[in-house]
């Protein structure tokens, strides 16, 4: 049961991403959730990165996955290797359009049309070492605690005269 919308103005959506990136957003959310992991977009990393979904699953895996939209936005992007050190499987997603050719071997690979998506390769398991494990779940279990807060207190603003 929804208890809230955060569609209207969510901070999370900020004109940065394209049509296109959002529905490969969408759709690997979609996959994720099926899967039974917990998944916050935008998360600030201790490196001053922001990964464009973080994973969670039930054990404690951390998972990243970085979203492209097309050759160029991969081609331009040389930023995505820093993301191994904060996660134990690193994936990039994409859409059909994409030739799925251009991404490293040593990444994991999901499809997405928007309505879901389709892991094409598992990501190569690299564990966290405990003490950045313990930051990066608090960094994402207090991210999503603000995050709800904030959408909670846009939903019940109070009206003033």
């Amino acid at each position: 049961m929804t208890i809230l919308s955060i569609a209207v103005n969510n901070p999370l959506i900020d004109g940065r991403q394209s049509h296109r990136a959002m529905l490969v957003r969408r759709g690997v959310q979609i996959l994720l959730h099926d899967m039974r992991l917990a998944v916050l977009p935008e998360l600030a990393l201790a490196n001053g990165r922001r990964a464009d979904l973080v994973g969670l699953s039930e054990k404690g895996e951390i998972w990243i996955v970085e979203i492209k939209s097309s050759i160029e936005d991969f081609r331009v992007d040389r930023k995505w290797p820093e993301y191994r050190a904060y996660c134990d499987r690193l994936f990039f997603a994409t859409h059909p359009e994409v030739p799925l050719d251009i991404f490293p071997e040593d990444c994991g690979l999901l499809l997405s049309d928007g309505y879901g998506a389709h892991l094409l390769r598992e990501a190569p398991e690299h564990k966290l070492p405990p003490a950045t494990r313990k930051a990066v779940t608090l960094d994402f279990s207090r991210s999503a605690a603000q995050r709800l807060m904030m959408a909670e207190w846009a939903a019940h603003a109070p009206v003033r005269d």
